[in-house]
C-alpha cells in the first residue's frame, strides 16, 4: 500500500496549470475535462488544522484527467520530465491497460508531458506510448528520449492558453482517419 507523502505533489505545477486550461476550455464551450481525485484513506489528521498528514491509496488510479471535447471522450494523464529521458516506469501498468480500453471505445486517451528544463510540453498520443510500452516488454529500453518525439507533436506557445493541447487532440484525430 502507497503512504501519501510529499512526492505525490510532483506534478501540481503541471496540474495547476492544466486545471486553469481546462476551466478556459470549459469557459469557452470547447471542452468539458474533469480531474480525476485519487481516492485516499486518511490515518492521521491534525485535530487542529483538520488537515489530512497521513494517508495511503485506497485503490490505483486510471488517469489523471477525463471528459469530452467537442463530443469526442478523452482521457489523458499529466507527467512531467526534468530531463530527456522520461522513464516509463513513471506510467503503470494499470493506467496503460485503462488507456488501451478507453481507446477500444472509441475514446482517445493520450499523456501530456511537461519537459520542465525546456519549459516545453508535449503530447504524446496513446500509440506512440504503446509503442515505447512494447519495446520495453521485449527487453528494450524502458524509457524513451526526447530525440525519438515526433516534433509536431510539442504544443506551440498560444495567448490566453497555458497547455494549448486541442491543437495537438485535432492533429491526432486527423492521423486517426
Amino acid at each position: 500500500m502507497a503512504t501519501w507523502n510529499s512526492r505525490g505533489l510532483r506534478g501540481s505545477t503541471l496540474e495547476d496549470l492544466l486545471n486553469r486550461t481546462n476551466e478556459k476550455y470549459a469557459e469557452n464551450g470547447l471542452a468539458l475535462i474533469q480531474k480525476i481525485p485519487t481516492p485516499i484513506t486518511p490515518i492521521n489528521i491534525d485535530k487542529e488544522t483538520r488537515h489530512i498528514t497521513l494517508a495511503y491509496f485506497d485503490q490505483k488510479s486510471t488517469v489523471d484527467y477525463i471528459g469530452a471535447i467537442q463530443g469526442i471522450p478523452v482521457c489523458f494523464d499529466a507527467k512531467e520530465c526534468h530531463t530527456d529521458t522520461f522513464p516509463l516506469a513513471n506510467v503503470h501498468p494499470h493506467q496503460v491497460r485503462f488507456m488501451e480500453q478507453f481507446e477500444k471505445q472509441d475514446g482517445i486517451a493520450f499523456i501530456l508531458i511537461y519537459f520542465t528544463h525546456r519549459d516545453e510540453f508535449y503530447y504524446l498520443r496513446f500509440a506512440d506510448l504503446y509503442s515505447f510500452w512494447q519495446r520495453a516488454e521485449e527487453g528494450g529500453r524502458k524509457s524513451f528520449r526526447y530525440e525519438e518525439l515526433d516534433a509536431s507533436y510539442f504544443l506551440p506557445k498560444v495567448s490566453g492558453v497555458l497547455v494549448p493541447y486541442l491543437q495537438a487532440l485535432q492533429k491526432d484525430l486527423e492521423a486517426r482517419d
